[in-house]
């Protein structure tokens, strides 16, 4: 199911029974708390019992109440205030162990990201970027550090890289007025959603730019601008963003294409090396 899971609610609310109108009631005024809630839970807090929450699910579609779950908490994402984070994750945390509790999530959305990428996108995206005449990358917000860290290791190994300076919509443009063909413009974003970057990755694809972005989704506002999406899921931590798969992801996509370059990348280290021994640029422990 594509359409926003409200919209359905409102439109059928007329055909649910006196319990079922309960539970819409509970969603459409409390959706960001909903989304978050076993089948159990949110019966117990509307006054209905478990199984008239799942017949409620198959009642809009859905194939069970955790796909209805899903597609709330996919729905919401990009809706919810920095105070709705902070608000649905004490909510959601209560006395579980913080710290497991984070840790296991991280580790839950790199096996997801692992069996969900697209093998062929990400094998066409490192072609991409290796073939590339220059490589744009952009990321702002909290995404920054993700698209830093893959400016660096990019800078390293190709001549021809550039890390979009996002600070203003005019920097961005300035920054990509000779994108063209030929060139990869890489483009970072997670909930929520930077209009900087879906802008410039926009601007870059008009003129004829290879776009590659790494996002979460395919309703991901950088998914249909783009040539090849590589998506690692993300989550929300209270009002920190959870990066840990892209991050991985980035690492993968960097090992990849040093493979790629693999003559060029042992050259490069070499001179660095020396360069980084000479200047004392790193700290000589002893053995």
């Amino acid at each position: 199911m594509n359409r926003d899971i409200l919209t359905v609610i409102q439109e059928n609310v007329h055909a649910f029974s006196k319990g079922q109108r309960k539970i819409a009631s509970f969603i459409l005024e409390s959706y960001d708390k909903a989304a978050f809630m076993t089948a159990s839970r949110l019966g117990k807090r509307v006054g209905v019992s478990e199984s008239t929450v799942v017949r409620f699910a198959f009642e809009l579609g859905y194939d069970g109440y955790p796909d209805m779950q899903r597609s709330l908490q996919k729905m919401i994402r990009n809706r919810l205030t920095t105070v709705q984070r902070i608000e649905v994750t004490n909510d959601r945390l209560g006395d579980r162990d913080l710290l497991s509790m984070v840790l296991q999530s991280d580790i839950e959305k790199i096996r997801q990201t692992l069996e969900e990428l697209d093998r062929e996108s990400f094998d066409r995206a490192v072609e991409a970027i290796v073939s590339a005449r220059k490589i744009y990358v952009i990321g702002v917000r909290s995404s920054a550090s993700i698209a830093s860290f893959l400016y660096f290791y990019c800078n390293l190994i190709f001549e021809n890289v550039v890390l979009v300076s996002a600070n203003t919509a005019s920097e961005i443009f300035e920054s990509l007025l000779r994108v063209g063909e030929g060139d990869v413009v890489v483009g970072i974003s997670f909930p929520r959603y930077s209009s900087r970057t879906v802008q410039a990755m926009s601007f870059a694809r008009d003129r004829g730019a290879t776009t590659v972005a790494i996002t979460d989704s395919e309703s991901s506002p950088l998914a249909p601008i783009s040539s090849y999406t590589l998506m690692a899921r993300s989550d929300m931590a209270s009002f920190v963003d959870s990066l840990v798969a892209p991050l991985s992801l980035v690492n993968a996509l960097l090992v990849a294409v040093s493979q790629r370059k693999n003559e060029d990348v042992a050259h490069t280290f070499h001179t660095l090396e020396k360069i980084w021994d000479e200047y004392n640029v790193y700290e000589k422990v002893p053995e």
